[in-house]
């Protein structure tokens, strides 16, 4: 049984930190590894917080949790409350100069590390702290913004900057490309856990049908990108991360690229403003202006 909250008494913030996180993130060890608890910890948090309410907040096994409608309820009214909690110690403590991001493991580390010196050289007085972002999340508590890759339709909305269009394409070593020649597409196939649709979002563009063919899991897709310059098969992979490997001849795209309903964007946090926001978005808008273009797959392909 559960013991309610007296009338008027709130829940626990750590409580409610939890759940929002589990919530926001979709898995306890993410929302564990942002809060800097254990995911045991985050667990009983979120327990405490449903016998607290009397509600059952989440339904489904621990690796497949889903919100209840409760949960549904007071997620999107916690991650609001949160955010301008932060935003309002951000304000005072940095003055605006400071600017943190989140960004997706693979953007991190094939596009946007590598071009940060620029950055830092233009803007020699703004300090950045960079954050990963959990695949499928599109805030992150803390950061003034995200960058990642979101379907075309949220381009419009007012707090989403894209600057990037995004194009999918098979890549694989010239030595690989030679001995699959015949069929590309029964090479060993690289496959990156945190978005295992890639293979069939590329198909779905190409109008093709996949064919069985070994398949290797990697955890991330620059993981499943360098197993593809390692020479281990052919991976999907977004055409700003292998833009440098396929110029210098390192991977080749046989069957070239395709472009997807999707696209490189900056995602403000609710109430996100100051200089260092918007020096950093003018210029994620030039560095993609300067993306050279696909090879796209010919219509014979």
């Amino acid at each position: 049984m559960f013991q309610k909250l007296t009338f008027g008494a709130l829940p626990s913030l750590n409580a409610l930190r939890a759940f929002e996180a589990v919530a926001r993130t979709g898995r306890v060890t993410l929302a564990a590894d942002e809060l800097s608890v254990t995911h045991s910890a985050v667990s009983r948090q979120v327990k405490a917080l449903e016998a607290a309410l009397g509600v059952r907040l989440f339904t489904g096994p621990k690796n497949r949790l889903e919100l209840t409608a409760a949960g549904r309820e007071l997620a999107p009214a916690l991650t609001a409350a949160f955010d301008q909690i932060a935003g309002a110690v951000r304000g005072v403590r940095t003055g605006g100069e400071d600017l943190h991001v989140a960004v997706n493991a693979s953007l991190s580390v094939k596009w946007l590390i590598p071009r940060l010196p620029g950055f830092q050289e233009a803007q020699p007085g703004l300090r950045l702290q960079l954050s990963e972002l959990s695949p499928h999340a599109t805030t992150h508590r803390g950061a003034q913004a995200v960058v990642r890759i979101v379907p075309l339709a949220r381009a419009s909305e007012p707090n989403v900057t894209p600057f990037m269009r995004n194009a999918l394409g098979v890549v694989m070593t010239p030595h690989m490309a030679a001995r699959y020649r015949d069929d590309p597409l029964q090479a060993p196939r690289l496959v990156a856990q945190t978005h295992p649709e890639a293979w069939h979002v590329w198909a779905e563009h190409a109008g093709v049908e996949l064919r069985p063919a070994p398949e290797r899991p990697f955890a991330h897709v620059h993981f499943a990108q360098d197993a593809a310059l390692a020479g281990l098969g052919a991976a999907v992979v977004s055409w700003p991360f292998v833009a440098e490997d396929v110029a210098a001849g390192r991977l080749v795209a046989p069957l070239g690229f395709r472009w997807s309903t999707t696209t490189f964007a900056l995602i403000a946090a609710p109430g996100a403003q100051g200089r260092a926001l918007h020096r950093f978005r003018d210029w994620l808008a030039d560095e993609g202006r300067r993306m050279p273009p696909p090879p796209l797959a010919t219509p014979a392909t």
